[in-house]
């Protein structure tokens, strides 16, 4: 079975990039207000699951990285509703974001059964 964490990282640096592309195509007036925040986010997913990953407690950062996510899918619906992006580019941008949404909730799943796997021992 593949490493869950490689499999993360590999979904964060494809949403990373349909991001920076997208980002291309925002107005001049939005790239140094909405992009920069919808960078800074994408660049806080990367760093948040390293965070998960290395530390003995992994509940805290995964729970951080689940709030950052649910921010971003504010971004991505506030960039559409100002008509920055169309139907069909919410539709994708959120496919991504869902899929790595879905894998850090099971991953926090796994923390939490575990902690009371260790807990009633």
């Amino acid at each position: 079975m593949k490493d869950p964490h490689l499999t993360l990282l590999t979904k964060l640096e494809e949403l990373d990039a349909y991001t920076h592309q997208v980002l291309h195509q925002f107005p001049r007036l939005e790239r140094h207000l909405l992009c920069a925040e919808m960078r800074t986010s994408t660049n806080r997913f990367l760093r948040l699951a390293t965070v998960a990953w290395k530390r003995r407690q992994k509940a805290a950062a995964l729970f951080d990285l689940d709030v950052e996510i649910e921010v971003f899918r504010l971004l991505i619906r506030k960039a559409h509703r100002l008509g920055y992006i169309n139907d069909h580019r919410l539709m994708v941008w959120m496919k991504h974001t869902n899929e790595i949404g879905q894998i850090v909730g099971g991953w926090i799943k796994h923390e939490t059964a575990k902690r009371k796997g260790e807990a009633m021992q």
